[in-house]
């Protein structure tokens, strides 16, 4: 252990503002001090993997393509952009008469309708995006280059996805120190253990789950057999735009809460071991074994939806909506192949 410094007493002498009660360093030292034994404390360090995520974002507005199909991504509920009818020629050339016909999964589209759109220009336009929107939308051009010229026709085909944000989430991996495997000691620490994480992250609106827990017998280095709980555990936010009272505020955002989440988890596992470090008494019989926490990333879409950077390489991190032939059960990152799903977003292959 680091030899006690007074800026580090100082530190230890401040609380810690924990969102939603104080975590002071007596607090910590009286979870970890529920049964004694001797033990010698282990080395080690932090492990931290933090990563940031990012969407491909739409152009202003997309235009077509007479080769292929061209993809058009749109996030659920939100506003489109303009999907021109024209290729990236006639986009900037003079059109005589020109007159414009727009067909979706349901048939023809009129400029009157109040979810999609035609402008006067031709342009479609989704209003708060829908995953049955999802689908082939062909538009029809009819005009002439010049007056003298015959008119011509040109026929632009998009594929429109519905897309969402991944919903992710932190899965964390600790040790501890523990009573012998059969012990109900473990069980009860882990309770506790799992009530003050819970009770870490309350105020941020996201929450802890147990994935494993597991007790093991370890050979150490030049050393003998000890006990150890191996503990897995996820935290990730909640919904705050639906209950009472829905948040929309900029620090709402699941990313920013997920982030001060993990420093909570991160700090509170920290003042473990400099709890530790100062004790002069026998250690306790369970206590965190330092440099043991990790931290990974995982993503993760909605039923219907997943991600495929090979299918869909302007929007790779997205979780799109799944294609008919395909489908997502659960919550994990990939549509699956189902010929019998005859539709988009299927969370079942019947």
């Amino acid at each position: 252990m680091e030899a006690s410094t007074p800026g580090r007493a100082r530190r230890d002498r401040r609380r810690a503002r924990v969102v939603g009660y104080w975590l002071s360093s007596p607090a910590v030292l009286l979870f970890l001090s529920a049964f004694l034994v001797y033990a010698p404390p282990s080395v080690g360090y932090l492990i931290r993997l933090p990563r940031g995520f990012h969407l491909s974002q739409d152009l202003v507005k997309i235009v077509g393509s007479t080769n292929f199909p061209v993809k058009v991504y749109v996030m659920l509920h939100q506003r489109s952009p303009h999907v021109l009818c024209a290729t990236q020629r006639l986009r900037n050339a003079e059109l005589i008469d020109p007159s414009y016909q727009w067909h979706g999964p349901r048939g023809k589209i009129i400029s009157e309708n109040s979810s999609i759109q035609v402008t006067s220009t031709g342009s479609l336009v989704f209003q708060n995006f829908e995953e049955a929107m999802s689908g082939v939308y062909t538009c029809f051009l009819e005009y002439k280059p010049t007056v003298e010229e015959i008119v011509k026709n040109l026929q632009l085909k998009y594929l429109v996805y519905a897309y969402r944000e991944p919903h992710y989430y932190y899965q964390f991996t600790a040790r501890y120190h523990a009573a012998p495997c059969n012990s109900i000691y473990n069980i009860s620490f882990e309770k506790k253990l799992l009530q003050i994480l819970s009770k870490l992250v309350l105020d941020l609106s996201c929450e802890i789950s147990l994935l494993k827990s597991e007790c093991h017998r370890v050979k150490m280095q030049r050393a003998g057999l000890q006990n150890e709980l191996f503990f897995t555990f996820s935290v990730s936010s909640l919904d705050t735009e639906k209950g009472p009272k829905p948040c929309k505020d900029r620090n709402c955002e699941s990313s920013r809460r997920l982030s001060k989440a993990k420093n909570l988890i991160e700090r509170f596992f920290n003042q473990q071991v400099e709890v530790l470090g100062k004790r002069t008494e026998p250690l306790p019989e369970i206590y965190y074994i330092e440099g043991t926490l990790q931290m990974v990333w995982i993503n993760r879409c909605f039923p219907g939806y997943g991600m495929n950077a090979l299918s869909h390489p302007n929007c790779p991190e997205c979780c799109v909506i799944c294609s008919p032939g395909s489908y997502n059960p659960r919550d994990g990152i990939h549509c699956l192949q189902c010929n019998n799903s005859l539709v988009y977003g299927a969370k079942a292959c019947l």
